[in-house]
């Protein structure tokens, strides 16, 4: 991977339905040439898909929470494919700390949110956070060199 296929990571990240032509015109290559590094990109895993960005509140999910979950090493075969199949859950993640889960659920109210808890309680205690804002959305990582302005660099 060189910084041409870093510059149209960092398009695709921003917008995935930039038409080549664009992508082209921003990386000084060809259509044709963008379009085989591109499926290139998706071949050799680091494109792993496209999605379209929803917004939850428009639909009614008014609740974003965060739930840590203490699953037991052997209970893992059971979660796995129970927590897979609850459509609220928009992730979870395996991790280190007190806590083995960290589940990140939408809701339309608390009391449905209280109900999923409630199932999950099953697998281990719960720790849950009600999200108020988000400062920051799901966004793409920046490759190459962390930026002048960033935090992490002073």
């Amino acid at each position: 991977m060189d910084h041409v296929d870093e510059h149209i990571l960092e398009i695709l990240q921003k917008n995935a339905r930039t038409p080549l032509k664009v992508i082209a015109d921003q990386v000084f290559l060809s259509s044709p040439a963008v379009a085989a590094r591109i499926a290139k990109l998706e071949k050799d895993g680091i494109i792993k898909g496209y999605h379209a960005e929803v917004n939850w509140l428009k639909l009614g999910y008014h609740i974003t929470a965060f739930i840590n979950l203490e699953v037991e090493p052997y209970q893992k075969s059971e979660f796995y494919p129970f927590i897979k199949s609850c459509p609220n859950v928009i992730e979870c993640d395996c991790v280190t700390g007190h806590y083995a889960m960290l589940i990140k659920v939408g809701f339309p109210s608390t009391m449905e949110l209280d109900s999923f808890i409630g199932q999950i309680q099953k697998f281990g205690r719960t720790s849950t956070q009600i999200v108020f804002s988000t400062a920051v959305e799901h966004r793409g990582i920046q490759c190459g060199m962390i930026p002048d302005e960033s935090p992490l660099s002073e």
